[in-house]
């Protein structure tokens, strides 16, 4: 890659991460190419291609907005790294039985689509919706966003333990976070 192109790079990173649309869209067209190569390592697996690509441009996304420079790694190296730890999630989630719950399949007909989940109309389904978009907006202007990742997981099912691995923290420090969410929404009403 020559100076030139690797400044217009940097250029282009930079005002990515600063929220410009057109900036982020032309980082992220840049680096299709190696979402898609190490999509291809992952051919074998029980995921679909493109899912996998798919997969792989959330963590290129995530790369984007949170490269560091000043770390010493390359974006290429780093964006690297993000799209195979994002592929490498998604297919261990998609392998865990657990977090597929087993009414979450619905099969799709010409014809009409089946309401399931103790719905009775599509009313039931919007309504249900948008209560979570509410609870979802609760959450993220009341907690921080450590005590929301906290929840998620542990929402999914995983231990302190798990969490505290997952997230680079003490059990301690996850169960206090966890009171703090209590707290916060115990006095919450919707």
């Amino acid at each position: 890659m020559s100076a030139d192109n690797e400044k217009s790079n940097d250029s282009i990173l930079s005002n990515a991460q600063s929220s410009d649309e057109n900036h982020l869209e032309s980082a992220i067209r840049q680096n299709r190419a190696m979402v898609e190569q190490i999509a291809f390592r992952y051919k074998d697996s029980p995921m679909e291609r493109e899912d996998i690509i798919q997969e792989g441009m959330i963590g290129l996304l995530a790369a984007v907005k949170s490269y560091d420079s000043s770390r010493g790694a390359s974006f290429k190296t780093y964006a690297a790294t993000c799209i195979d730890n994002s592929i490498q999630s998604a297919l261990k989630k998609f392998s865990r039985k657990k977090d597929i719950p087993s009414h979450s399949f619905v099969e799709y007909s010409e014809e009409e689509i089946p309401l399931e989940n103790g719905f009775d109309s599509a009313e039931d389904i919007y309504i249900a919706q948008e209560s979570v978009s509410l609870l979802t907006k609760v959450l993220r202007e009341n907690l921080s966003d450590f005590e929301n990742e906290v929840l998620r997981l542990h929402i999914v099912g995983c231990s302190y333990n798990e969490i505290a691995s997952r997230l680079s923290k003490t059990p301690k420090a996850i169960d206090n976070a966890l009171q703090r969410v209590r707290k916060k929404l115990s006095g919450i009403s919707f």
